[in-house]
């Protein structure tokens, strides 16, 4: 029994570590890493892009056709410490941010932006504007307002959903980048599947909408956690059982040891449900 106790410990400490350092690191590595890409059209900073179809490298303005197929934000190079370059300088590079805090631009097409509302892909390509009921995904949250009479970059003008000519304003706002489902949407069908219940639930425990991919790797954790937690229990009541059978006169020392381990399968399923806590709510 004792010469598993090494083991139980050490096992712990590297798997605590890994998951901890793994829990610690990706929030940062997804607010630090922007990525580069070629294109051939003409994007603007804050402008809200899409991959495309026939050429993975490149990216294009987002289309209000398209709004699952949301990607990131153009920024400026320096905007981020880190940058995934493209080693092809010939071509027109961009830098596109899929997570944090980066400006966006933005219209007024459905009304005045206040500082926490939902920001979407409105009817010109590229630009967000304020999320309604309707819109499936959202690139973020508005960590500003916008209200179209005040920091305007530009104005253009469209038509609305009664064919009548508008006229919208664009500026640049600062938004905290999040690309996820539209919580205020009241059609439930282009949720993502597999995801949608996991997405209430998340939201109710941190209080915010999580994306599908931080749901999923902490799925992944609560496994793997499991796993070894139900390993440690496992191993260190059969060995007790069978060292109390070789060694009737041993068992207080042998169930002292038995409860060293459950605390040590205790701690680091806690560890564990803390840190997927952390990576839902950074």
């Amino acid at each position: 029994m004792y010469r598993l106790k090494p083991v139980f410990f050490s096992a712990y400490l590297i798997a605590s570590s890994l998951i901890l350092g793994f829990i610690v690191a990706a929030p940062l590595y997804a607010q630090a890493v922007t990525h580069s890409y070629v294109t051939d059209s003409s994007l603007q900073r804050g402008m809200i892009v899409r991959i495309a179809e026939k050429d993975k490298t490149k990216v294009e303005p987002l289309s209000e056709k398209f709004p699952t197929k949301m990607e990131g934000v153009i920024v400026a190079a320096n905007d981020s410490p880190v940058t995934l370059s493209n080693s092809d300088t010939t071509k027109q590079q961009v830098f596109v941010a899929t997570t944090g805090r980066y400006n966006v631009l933005v219209s007024n097409q459905n009304g005045v932006i206040k500082e926490k509302d939902y920001i979407t892909i409105s009817s010109l390509d590229g630009i967000g504007t304020k999320a309604g009921t309707k819109e499936p995904i959202v690139v973020g949250k508005a960590l500003a307002g916008f209200d179209g009479k005040t920091s305007v970059s530009g104005t253009t003008t469209l038509k609305d959903s009664a064919g009548n000519q508008i006229t919208v304003a664009i500026g640049l706002i600062p938004v905290d980048i999040s690309i996820s489902h539209n919580p205020l949407e009241k059609s439930p069908e282009s949720r993502i599947p597999g995801v949608g219940f996991l997405q209430s639930g998340a939201k109710v425990l941190v209080n915010k909408t999580v994306d599908p991919a931080r749901l999923y790797i902490s799925v992944v954790i609560l496994i793997v956690v499991a796993i070894i937690s139900g390993s440690i229990l496992f191993s260190g009541v059969r060995n007790s059982l069978v060292s109390i059978g070789r060694n009737p006169l041993a068992k207080k020392s042998i169930v002292r040891g038995l409860i060293q381990v459950v605390l040590v399968a205790i701690i680091f399923f806690t560890i564990g449900l803390f840190g997927v806590y952390l990576l839902l709510k950074l």
